[in-house]
């Protein structure tokens, strides 16, 4: 037994190398352990800094922050970053308490500032940038010429294609696109009317959302829509899709970027500001720039990602376009009204003088060409409807009803009200009558007809386009007798405003402005032809 080997020798021979290295292990991992708490023990005091930003930077902020930043004296700053749509954000602002507030916003466009009215928010820089594009298909640029030569804001968003413009109200990319048409033509009442007509265009063409437009010109053709989007959505969306069509257009003028600026929000002192200010400083730093770079925004030299070219968008930085956030925020003011369907009732004149000769054909076929060329943009839930008038054009009446006011995508006997309305419009030129201009008589109709058929949900007007003056004294109303009876009937429960159209250099523009004063409406000069059609989207944009 003695010469037997005993079973443990050869594990005790071995056991001295594997105490060290077993040491060597524990020291090591009793090291790191040390490091690691004397890193936590480095924050004897943690200051929560809030981040609020765009959704779309919400994971990079995340990944930005995601460790404490050590400040002097055992002070750490340790963010915690929510992704919140702006608009709900403005909305927090003005309703809620300092202390439920974040302490550092970072919306994707310095036009929310206009938003915030009185909220103490204060700008310290930019987090990244992305010019704001068309997105659609290569095969719809290529079909438009735009491959060639780009288009400017006002052709492209008041063109033939299919617009997908998100809501304005909260969306930055959108409203910008339409200030960029504004101010593309320099302000005014001809830049207004161009993105009303844009507007109307967009809402005329079916529903489409941005989601849905993107999609669309990812899988290709010439029928994409345009999507006003930023250019790292673009970027964006081909990274993740393999064989996209998607391209990003860079119309002529230059294209208004969304800058994402680093706001403070509110007044804070000591470790809470200390805090704050090292929560900015990182996510203004070149690592936070280079980190948005990689996601497919612009560096603030212009800089794209090195595979720019290979996912829709151009290497060169486009012509910065400025945009006014607080001429912004009135352009959206003066569009709000765009956001409740119409009620109109039209009233034509087809008086003997409407027969006068304009350019290649009379007044008549003008107010003819350029109505059904406004019909062809408004949308489907407005309501419209049509009448003539003249002197004594049924019966004794100087009025005639063509078509009873309906929403344009109304059935009327397998018939859309809007062909109806088409219809009726072409036979306006055919339906002139000898004798004078039942102006005043007819309007006073008008108006108590569509206060009748009042819509509590819609803006409600009549619009009286004449070439011109009140011809009917003997035996109809004065223009004094009108404007009593007008101020007599008011009714504030079912306003109705009149707005007048004088056409033509003989139109009593003097009659119209009294008459739509007394009703809270508007009244327009038409005296080139060739103003009329401003006029008509004048008329809708000034409805409400």
């Amino acid at each position: 037994m003695g010469r037997h080997a005993d079973p443990t020798a050869a594990r005790r021979t071995l056991s001295l190398p594997l105490l060290v290295a077993a040491g060597v292990v524990v020291l090591l991992v009793a090291g790191g352990l040390t490091w690691w708490w004397t890193g936590s023990d480095a924050c004897d005091t943690r200051q929560t800094v809030a981040v609020t930003v765009a959704p779309e930077i919400g994971t990079l902020a995340e990944e930005l922050l995601a460790e404490p930043v050590e400040l002097d004296g055992g002070l750490c700053a340790v963010a915690e970053v929510t992704a919140q749509q702006p608009v709900q954000t403005v909305g927090d602002l003005a309703a809620l308490e300092a202390d439920a507030l974040p302490d550092v916003w970072v919306p994707d466009s310095s036009l929310w500032t206009a938003r915030a009215g009185d909220a103490p928010v204060e700008p310290v820089g930019s987090f990244a940038s992305s010019p704001v594009v068309l997105a659609t298909s290569r095969d719809a640029v290529e079909s438009l010429g735009w491959n060639e030569k780009a288009p400017g804001w006002s052709e492209a968003l008041a063109g033939e294609q299919a617009l997908a413009v998100p809501d304005l109200a909260t969306n930055a990319e959108g409203v910008s696109a339409l200030a960029a048409v504004r101010g593309a033509l320099g302000g005014g009442e001809e830049a207004d009317n161009a993105v009303v007509q844009a507007v109307l265009a967009a809402q005329r063409g079916p529903a489409m959302s941005s989601a849905d437009g993107l999609a669309a010109g990812r899988d290709g053709g010439a029928d994409a829509p345009l999507v006003p989007v930023s250019e790292q959505e673009v970027y964006s969306s081909n990274q993740q899709s393999e064989d996209s069509a998607l391209v990003a257009v860079y119309p002529a003028e230059g294209s208004p970027a969304l800058d994402y600026p680093v706001l403070r929000v509110g007044s804070p002192s000591g470790d809470a500001a200390t805090a704050i200010s090292a929560i900015v400083a990182r996510l203004t730093s070149d690592t936070a720039r280079d980190a948005a770079m990689k996601a497919g925004f612009r560096g603030r030299d212009g800089a794209t990602p090195d595979d720019a070219g290979d996912s829709g968008i151009q290497q060169e930085a486009p012509t910065a376009l400025a945009l006014d956030p607080a001429a912004v925020q009135a352009l959206l003011g003066r569009l709000s009204s765009l956001a409740s369907p119409s009620r109109i009732l039209t009233a034509f004149d087809v008086s003997t003088s409407m027969k006068a000769p304009v350019g290649d054909g009379t007044r008549a076929t003008l107010a003819r060409d350029a109505a059904k060329s406004t019909l062809s943009l408004v949308p489907g839930d407005y309501a419209l409807g049509l009448w003539v008038f003249a002197y004594e054009l049924e019966g004794g009446q100087d009025w005639a009803e063509l078509v009873p006011t309906r929403e344009l995508d109304a059935d009327v006997e397998g018939r859309t009200q809007r062909a109806v309305l088409d219809e009726q419009l072409d036979s306006i030129p055919g339906r002139l009558t000898p004798g004078g201009t039942g102006l005043y008589d007819t309007t006073l109709a008008a108006v108590r007809a569509a206060r009748d058929n009042y819509d509590p949900t819609a803006v409600n007007s009549i619009l009286v386009l004449t070439d011109g003056t009140n011809e009917d004294d003997d035996a109809g109303l004065t223009l004094e007798n009108l404007l009593i009876t007008l101020a007599s009937e008011t009714d504030s429960d079912r306003p109705i405003k009149v707005i007048g159209v004088a056409l033509g250099p003989d139109a009593d523009l003097a009659a119209l402005e009294q008459i739509a004063e007394a009703t809270g409406g508007e009244a327009y000069s038409a005296v080139d032809p060739a103003d009329l059609q401003t006029v008509l989207f004048d008329a809708l944009r000034q409805r409400g």
